[in-house]
């Protein structure tokens, strides 16, 4: 065999070897939406137990937002018959505690509390308040959520019936011991902005598809953010929350910790909000970069497989190698069909994102930033968060600079 035969072998095995490669992410898409249709068409299906226990609510909260009042009194119209809720700021000044004294009176028939500092267990300081307000909560059953989350009339009815267990002799519900938190996805409400929509659209068509096919292929052991619900007992379990202090992924920690010590993780059906404000394109691309390398040290295998999930890239790849111009053609024609299919299944008709509603056709402006968010987070340790700079050491964080303060 001459040196060109040999050359020219190699150059259409690379070929299909693309070719075959850009295949992946399109069966990805495919099974994706099947894992939202199997989860969301289960869970709309069932029949929710009555089942309502007293809960406290905690929001460690920090500053304001385009929508903090009505995000806050959201929690304040509960459907549901006794529960508490528990704000705490780092300092009295911050601007979200004139809001937080108005709903104490738009709603004097709530148990609203206010706390103001907590012991630095770590460099979280949203950890550190949620460790104090979880001492001084009153009921067993803790709803933890941000300040920026939005909730429906609902949601406590929603999220406590997954803690619903065996009926007594007096037909009532006990609570289920196995169940060790309930997590939920979370809908964008975007301001005008274009960075705002992009994140409000990646969650909604990509991490999304991502949670629900861990959850069908290994089952849940990790928490989203935006609510986590979970027991006293639990957390005890696993050390409260000082054992998660120093950790930058929080919500994440919980869940796994909680998942490692024998509890079951859930997904519930309830879909909460999640504002996403107007930003520079600076902010953007340090918040989507914090992301991606928290999920890069948190889960660094799951996420170097994500290369075969981006199919974009490859569809262009393929656009170029393939041998003749009606596949490669095909390759981009498959990638936005496929691509937008999921983006529906997942984010429209599962999450009920509007952005994603609305607007399906930032995805491939999305997928082609979130490639090179990918490829930045592969190097470095650093994160920017609440304008403090952290190295990241197996997920604990460590302010770069003198200051010891923490966004939340």
């Amino acid at each position: 065999m001459t040196l060109w035969h040999a050359l020219s072998n190699w150059h259409t095995a690379w070929r299909y070897a693309i070719l075959l490669l850009a295949t992946l992410p399109l069966a990805y898409y495919l099974l994706s939406s099947l894992a939202a249709w199997r989860f969301f068409s289960r869970e709309r299906a069932r029949k929710l137990p009555d089942f309502t226990p007293p809960i406290s609510i905690l929001k460690a909260v920090r500053g304001v937002d385009f929508a903090t009042h009505e995000n806050y009194a959201s929690f304040c119209r509960q459907d549901y018959p006794r529960y508490e809720i528990m704000f705490a700021l780092n300092e009295a000044h911050d601007p979200a505690g004139p809001i937080i004294a108005r709903l104490m009176e738009e709603f004097p028939e709530r148990e609203i509390r206010l706390l103001v500092g907590a012991a630095e267990l770590g460099t979280n300081r949203k950890v550190n308040k949620l460790a104090r307000m979880a001492a001084e909560a009153r009921y067993e059953i803790l709803a933890l959520s941000d300040g920026d989350v939005r909730v429906g009339p609902n949601y406590l009815r929603e999220v406590a019936a997954s803690f619903a267990g065996r009926r007594n002799a007096s037909r009532e519900y006990g609570v289920n011991e196995q169940i060790g938190a309930v997590t939920s996805f979370y809908a964008g409400v975007a301001e005008n902005n274009l960075g705002a929509q992009l994140e409000a659209i990646g969650a909604a068509s990509d991490f999304f598809a991502g949670v629900l096919m861990a959850d069908w292929m290994e089952g849940m052991h990790f928490a989203l953010g935006a609510s986590i619900v979970t027991t006293k007992t639990w957390l005890g379990k696993i050390g409260g929350f000082a054992a998660i202090a120093d950790m930058l992924a929080d919500d994440y920690e919980l869940g796994r910790r909680i998942a490692e010590a024998g509890g079951t993780v859930l997904l519930s059906r309830e879909i909460v909000s999640t504002m996403y404000p107007a930003q520079t394109f600076r902010g953007f691309w340090e918040h989507q970069l914090r992301w991606a390398r928290t999920v890069r040290l948190c889960r660094p295998w799951s996420y170097a497989g994500l290369i075969l999930t981006h199919g974009l890239p490859w569809a262009v790849l393929a656009f170029f190698v393939a041998p003749g111009k009606w596949l490669g053609l095909s390759y981009l024609g498959a990638y936005l069909i496929l691509r937008l299919a999921m983006t529906w299944i997942v984010g429209v008709w599962g999450v009920r994102d509007e952005t994603a509603r609305r607007k399906p056709w930032l995805v491939p402006v999305r997928d082609a930033m979130h490639l090179a968010v990918w490829l930045a987070s592969l190097v470095g340790n650093r994160i920017v968060w609440g304008g403090i700079a952290y190295a990241i050491d197996r997920g604990r964080m460590s302010p770069i600079a003198s200051e010891r303060s923490a966004g939340g």
